[in-house]
């Protein structure tokens, strides 16, 4: 089972890539705003019909959670309207190490103060040597889109 859902995740990023390449692309012509737009709009519609025919959880329980836990959507919204954004500027891989440093880092954050009910794992010199080198890594992805951009010009 745990292979499987390695191998889940796995496409989930597959699907990320993708979506943020031809997000990316329709941005140009529609808009940023516009692509995160339909990008929910579309979501919704599917998530509905599959909620409507599958779902067996609650939904009006919303009313009842505590009211910070509703700022998860927005967060949704951000990566997706932040990604849309930097996609047509900066690159496919470039936004996606970028979004991996930034998920990574956050993660080490609200792991090393527990936060959301987690357990605490204190931040240690090789979780910052990790994202360090991430960093670095990255400066040399976007080095080299920014001399192929400039050898294709």
């Amino acid at each position: 089972m745990s292979a499987f859902i390695l191998f889940a995740a796995m496409l989930g990023g597959f699907t990320l890539s993708a979506q943020s390449s031809v997000n990316g692309a329709l941005s140009r012509k529609t808009g940023t705003y516009e692509t995160a737009f339909m990008t929910f709009a579309t979501g919704s519609m599917i998530l509905f019909l599959i909620i409507l025919f599958f779902g067996d959880g609650n939904i009006f329980a919303i009313f009842d959670v505590p009211k910070w836990q509703l700022a998860a959507v927005w967060f949704g919204v951000g990566y997706l309207f932040l990604t849309v954004l930097a996609v047509p500027k900066i690159g496919v891989i470039a936004t996606n190490v970028s979004t991996v440093i930034g998920q990574l880092t956050m993660g080490m954050i609200i792991d090393h103060f527990g936060w959301f009910g987690g357990i605490e794992i204190h931040l240690d010199w090789k979780r910052i040597l990790a994202i360090v080198l991430m960093l670095l890594a990255l400066r040399f992805i976007y080095v080299g889109n920014k001399k192929g951009q400039e050898q294709s010009a």
